[in-house]
Parts: structure tokens; C-alpha cells; sequence
């Protein structure tokens, strides 16, 4: 995903608090007011929540680029849905609302550019809610492979397998089954259409 950054001026990225987190840290907590935009500059960051039996529900993994809080801080209900956390030591740029508002005033480009994010995120909503409403394990896969162009690129299975709400081992045994029929071609961290 583009960097919007690359849109703002010298005096308006001065307007953003350059955070430098370790691995782990929790920036903010699942119900903390948002009144804040965060864009990734380095490093992973997710949003995670908990179901009452323990079960981790990831929102989102963001990289180089990704924002959060866009969607929350101009919205009705400002608190957080979940936990937001350092997969990694990562360097996040902070703004408040009324300073990226101020900038939007100013700058044109980066006010479409940011636009044009939140219309990319909209369509990426979309595309979760169909894969969720797909019913068995291989078509959910299929589904999010053709939405990638036929290639997945991935960390590990246990990201993969959350990225489409499946179980690790489920995921584990389809994707070895596809590669067995020859459908898909596995290699490191990567899989493609055969």
C-alpha cells in the first residue's frame, strides 16, 4: 500500500509525534477514546481482540504505510475494537484529528490520496466479508488466492490460516492436498496457482 506521507509537506510532518516501539508494546487498548490517525512508517503492528474463552480475533495486520484510527477517529463511536500491538519494533507516525483536519484544509493531494486509502480499505472490507461468507476451507482459499492475482505471499501458515479465519492445521492440510493435486505450487513464504 502506498505511504501517504510522501504527500505532506516539511511544516506538516512536523505536525505528526514519531512513536518508537518495541515488540509487544500495546499502543492503545481495545476501548480507549480515538481521537487519533497512526501510519505505520516501519515494522508490524496488528489489532487484536479476545473472545471470554481466550480466543484471539485479529482485525488487522498493518505494514510500511497502513494507518489506523482513520476510520475511528471521524466516526460516531471513537473507541477501539481491539488491542493495537508491535509485532515488531516499529516506528509509527501520530496525529490528532484536528491537525490532520488542518492539513486536509491545506493540502489537496494528500487529502485525495488519503481519500483514495479509505476507498481501498472499503473495497479490502468487502472482500473479508465475501471470503467470510464463503462456507468450506478450500473455497475460502481459492478466493483469497484469485483476489491476490494467484499469489499469496505470507510470513507463516498460523498468519495465513488467521488471515482466513481457518484453523492452522485445516489450512496445513489443504494446501498440501492442492500442491499433491498439482493445483498450487508452494515455495517459501509464497504460494501460486499451478
Amino acid at each position: 500500500m502506498e505511504n501517504i506521507l510522501k504527500y505532506l509537506k516539511e511544516d506538516e510532518i512536523k505536525l505528526f509525534e514519531l512513536k518508537k516501539v518495541e515488540k509487544g508494546i500495546i499502543l492503545y487498548h481495545e476501548g480507549d477514546f480515538c481521537d487519533v490517525i497512526g501510519i505505520v512508517e516501519s515494522g508490524e503492528i496488528e489489532i487484536v481482540s479476545y473472545t471470554k474463552s481466550g480466543r484471539e480475533i485479529v482485525y488487522t495486520h498493518l505494514s510500511k504505510g497502513m494507518m489506523f484510527g482513520n476510520n475511528l477517529a471521524f466516526s460516531t463511536e471513537q473507541r477501539f475494537k481491539g488491542n493495537v500491538i508491535a509485532l515488531s519494533e516499529a516506528i509509527v507516525y501520530i496525529i490528532k484529528k484536528d491537525k490532520i483536519v488542518q492539513i486536509f484544509q491545506q493540502n489537496k493531494d494528500f487529502l485525495l490520496n488519503f481519500l483514495k486509502y479509505q476507498s481501498d480499505m472499503g473495497k479490502t472490507l468487502n472482500s473479508q466479508i465475501r471470503l467470510l461468507s464463503l462456507d468450506g476451507a478450500e473455497e475460502r482459499f481459492l478466493y483469497y488466492l484469485y483476489v491476490n492475482d494467484g499469489v499469496i505471499r505470507y510470513t507463516s501458515i498460523t498468519q495465513l490460516a488467521s488471515s482466513l479465519h481457518l484453523q492452522r492445521e485445516t489450512l496445513s492440510r489443504l494446501i498440501s492436498r492442492l500442491v499433491r493435486e498439482g493445483k498450487i505450487v508452494k515455495g517459501s513464504h509464497v504460494i501460486k496457482i499451478a
